[in-house]
């Protein structure tokens, strides 16, 4: 049996860094831009399609990932994930070309997707008991909370170090280690026999993500109200209404409509895309406070946001578990997103010549306990009840969301701040107070979103770790 329970925790550990893999090629890459321009010849405009490709098929692909998992089985996709964002990083880390390196992020997009769709169901697999769950979920949510700030740092080191091409190719080792650990870590699963895979709905449902996240990150440039964008929207819908009625009819759905029939799954689903628009308020909009207004090199941003991480660990090494086992998933879930409100809050007050110590790190540790406290009680409340041939789907239905989120806030924040930064400029205000005042605004509407999470939060239904889930 401690075999058996140690192969289980070493298999977490695994998952965990191949998580981190995923989520740190969110943000690590930002940092590494002004260098990927230099060097490959970007345009202000083709340079955000370094960052939004990835999005788009991440984004695009979760559904379709997760329900593979319940069709051919865990262990097998998520190798298949792993090794086509490992061949993808390759390339995207010997890229000579804009075209090359766009392609190659696209390719690591749908890898990292298919990754992120199956890992969270094998944890829900391999840990049945309900206390060893809420502690591998927390370990698993520190990594995903804590893996966009950590790619800050992470970018920064090596790209002052070493250059941008290594922000990839670290991946590389990474990824080998991760993929030869889960197979001899990860159970084979049983066989799964007459699979028939719902063509029609996969196709439907993975166009109208994609047509969505490309009008949102997209938006900025073509302008809101532009053919385009309404054009992208319309058709992301018209496709999204014949998902759901190829869904309604199909014998072998790819998303069976009585999944979201539990309430948690419908409530944490919409937490996930708020938390998700103030999550990426702090990433990026944080770290470009940092470098164009305080002056801060990559390096120093990246350890600016050290604190949070740190707060972030120490829940998910057992904190947040025991939080859980007391007061249950609603009250953690309602203080944390609270604390994340209150932080950003606080950078929305930060001067052009505030100290690091008065004025941003009481901002980075108030997110960094708000995440620590509400991630696992998030992941545990959305998975709860989930029998096991369909925690692949509601994993990726959550991660949906939660990219869907994080793709709406970035490019709702960036606009908002551009759109006040250039009417104060236009107004007679200096480049410095301007961008302030953009950055500022965002703050405040990332605060917003968060504080709307909280009263999400309230509608959940209340899990306690001492119980036995539904299966």
């Amino acid at each position: 049996m401690l075999a058996s329970i140690d192969k289980r925790w070493l298999a977490l550990i695994v998952l965990c860094l191949g998580d981190l893999m995923i989520v740190l090629d969110m943000t690590v890459v930002n940092v590494a831009l002004p260098s990927i321009r230099q060097d490959l010849g970007f345009t202000e405009t083709s340079l955000v399609w370094v960052i939004n490709a990835y999005m788009l098929t991440f984004s695009g692909f979760l559904l379709l990932g997760g329900r593979l998992s319940d069709l051919f089985g865990d262990r097998k996709i998520f190798l298949w994930g792993i090794a086509l964002f490992t061949a993808a990083s390759i390339v995207c880390g010997i890229a000579s070309s804009q075209g090359m390196l766009i392609i190659a992020r696209a390719v690591q997009g749908l890898g990292g997707a298919i990754f992120s769709a199956v890992a969270l169901a094998i944890i829900v697999n391999l840990f049945s008991e309900p206390n060893d769950r809420a502690k591998a979920m927390g370990l698993f949510g520190f990594v995903s909370a804590g893996g966009g700030a950590i790619g800050v740092l992470i970018g920064g080191v090596l790209t002052g170090v070493f250059n941008w091409h290594w922000i990839f190719l670290i991946n590389i080792p990474v990824g080998l280690a991760v993929f030869a650990a889960c197979l001899y870590l990860l159970p084979k699963g049983e066989k799964k026999e007459h699979v028939k895979l719902d063509i029609a709905g996969a196709l439907t449902i993975t166009l109208s993500l994609m047509l969505a996240v490309y009008a949102i990150v997209d938006g900025n440039a073509a302008g809101w109200s532009s053919l385009q964008t309404l054009g992208l929207i319309a058709g992301s819908l018209i496709l999204l209404i014949a998902f759901l009625r190829i869904e309604s009819r199909h014998a072998h759905p790819l998303v069976p409509l009585s999944v979201f029939k539990e309430r948690n799954v419908v409530v944490v689903s919409i937490i996930g895309i708020l938390w998700s628009v103030a999550m990426f308020a702090w990433f990026f909009l944080c770290a470009l406070y940092l470098q164009l207004i305080l002056g801060f090199t990559p390096l120093q941003v990246g350890l600016a946001f050290l604190p949070a991480n740190l707060i972030m660990a120490a829940f998910s090494v057992g904190l947040s578990a025991r939080m859980v086992m007391r007061f249950g998933t609603r009250n953690p879930m309602i203080a944390g997103m609270l604390c994340i409100a209150a932080g950003l809050a606080f950078f929305a007050l930060a001067p052009a010549a505030g100290g690091f110590s008065t004025f941003i790190l009481p901002g980075m540790l108030l997110m960094g306990l708000g995440a620590g406290m509400a991630f696992n009680p998030v992941l545990l409340a959305g998975m709860d009840g989930i029998p096991d041939d369909e925690a692949g789907l509601v994993s990726g239905v959550l991660n949906t969301a939660f990219m869907m989120g994080g793709a709406l806030g970035l490019a709702v924040l960036a606009s908002l701040a551009a759109y006040r930064t250039e009417g104060l400029l236009a107004s007679g205000t200096d480049t410095t107070s301007a961008l302030l005042g953009g950055y500022h605004t965002a703050f405040v509407v990332g605060a917003i979103f968060a504080a709307a999470a909280a009263g999400a939060a309230f509608l959940t239904r209340d899990v306690r770790s001492t119980e036995t889930p539904a299966h």
